[in-house]
């Protein structure tokens, strides 16, 4: 469903709106490995004061789906152990996480099994990534986007889920490549436990 002008500009307030507090997300980033200055590269924020229509996303971290068109489309992820731990707009569809990599990136993209994995990549590596809102939400039609690139690197998380999630990819793409994570880990969970270079190096031995 095509977004209406009014749509947009909502988006956009709420997006500025919620951005303005991400301070308040300051301890569940951390626990991240993330700060607040990487946050703002994505426009993160915390619903501190919920628009309307927004009021049962009150306490969550804003993350925002920004295209060259704007926002067309906000995630909800609780930061204190609340179920569910992502919640989406009413109606919304989703779409691929940071879609603008696709326009700058050279040669390689990667691609991860959701948003804080891909804000990972991005902000710790600088390798260009986008992000699936979970592995049932692959589409189609994402296979053309990333068809032109030379090399499309999965960053799979580790269980039979993440595995799935990549073969899937490269069914559809022959210039895929999956690295998966070790049993129980995704992209930040790794990061945590072993710095920022096992992403780093697993992914420059594709490259290289």
């Amino acid at each position: 469903m095509r977004l209406s002008s009014s749509q947009r500009q909502f988006l956009l307030l709420a997006t500025q709106q919620y951005a303005a507090r991400l301070e308040l997300a300051t301890d569940h980033l951390l626990s991240r490995h993330l700060s607040v200055e990487e946050g703002n590269i994505f426009h993160l924020g915390v619903v501190e004061e919920p628009l309307p229509g927004h009021e049962p996303y009150k306490g969550r971290l804003a993350i925002p789906y920004i295209t060259p068109s704007g926002v067309v489309d906000i995630r909800f992820r609780g930061m204190n152990g609340e179920d569910p731990k992502y919640m989406g707009l009413v109606g919304a569809k989703t779409t691929m996480f940071n879609s603008q990599a696709v326009l700058t990136a050279d040669g390689y993209i990667c691609v991860t099994e959701g948003e804080i994995d891909c804000i990972t990549v991005v902000a710790k590596t600088n390798h260009p990534s986008v992000g699936i809102p979970g592995a049932n939400n692959w589409k189609p039609y994402y296979s053309k986007i990333l068809d032109d690139f030379e090399t499309v690197i999965i960053l799979a998380d580790g269980d039979a889920a993440g595995l799935e999630f990549g073969k899937k990819i490269t069914r559809e793409l022959g210039n895929a490549n999956i690295v998966q994570m070790p049993d129980g880990h995704d992209v930040n969970s790794i990061v945590l436990a072993e710095g920022i270079r096992f992403i780093d190096e697993r992914i420059k031995r594709v490259i290289s």
